[in-house]
């Protein structure tokens, strides 16, 4: 699959991934930062997110093999792969499955294991919200308030709104919910068990319990060259809620 992508700089190609229900825009102002500091940045719109298509097939085998696609087309050598939540395990799950192709991998806020279906809500809100009968962000935000009370998460979820140009000219999400809610348990899967060398850089929010101490003892006995960065005072949105202290901890294990 051909996914949509926004490219900054020249340098060391570095890939950035966003999570669940993200985009690639999501990324802009820090994938900005990172191609004016020596780096050839690509932010992409993993399937059934953003612009990229649509597709009924998808779980991180899938999603790790566009990635190969998307190296493959752009001939890009030894990348740096940078994941969010979602986008982290794609990285994983494409070291599993292709481990000779990364330089190094950056995880943001995740771990391997599996984790419980926890987005009963966000779905109920997104799936309330009808655009056959509503034409305004406003009226789409009143309804996801009766479900969520977390401003930040409603406009994160708003920023998906666009207008459709077919003829309906209707309201509409970017992502693809009806996929999204029929395989939701699929993001929540455990990476298989492997060990590698390659090097690994983990960050994880202080105020996150994405990551916790067992984690960090399974990222230890999988990833034997790898660092592990808690950013202080932020949670599993990390890079949005601490984007210097985010943008200082990669460019310093990184570069």
């Amino acid at each position: 699959m051909k996914l949509a992508y926004r490219e900054f700089g020249q340098g060391q190609p570095l890939i950035i991934l966003h999570g669940l229900f993200g985009q690639s825009d999501n990324w802009y102002t820090l994938a900005k930062r990172f191609g004016e500091n020596g780096f050839r940045v690509f932010t992409i719109d993993q399937r059934n997110h953003g612009l990229s298509p649509h597709n009924d097939n998808w779980n991180y085998e899938v999603m790790a093999n566009d990635l190969k696609e998307f190296i493959d087309e752009h001939e890009l050598t030894f990348p740096i792969l940078l994941g969010h939540s979602m986008g982290g395990k794609t990285v994983l799950f494409f070291e599993y499955l292709h481990p000779s192709i990364s330089k190094a991998n950056i995880i943001v806020d995740i771990a391997p294991r599996s984790y419980l279906p926890h987005h009963q809500n966000v779905l109920l809100a997104l799936n309330a919200v009808d655009f056959s009968k509503i034409n305004t962000r406003k009226e789409a935000e009143a309804i996801l308030g009766n479900f969520i009370s977390d401003f930040g998460t409603k406009q994160f979820l708003l920023k998906n709104i666009y207008w459709r140009e077919d003829e309906t000219k209707q309201m509409d999400w970017r992502f693809n919910i009806k996929v999204i809610s029929k395989n939701i348990d699929s993001i929540g899967v455990e990476l298989p068990f492997f060990i590698t060398n390659k090097p690994f850089f983990f960050i994880r929010g202080q105020l996150s319990n994405y990551i916790n101490e067992n984690d960090i003892v399974d990222i230890k006995t999988r990833f034997l060259n790898c660092k592990i960065e808690t950013i202080l005072d932020s949670g599993h949105w990390v890079h949005a809620e601490k984007p210097d202290d985010f943008f200082n901890v990669l460019i310093k294990n990184i570069s």
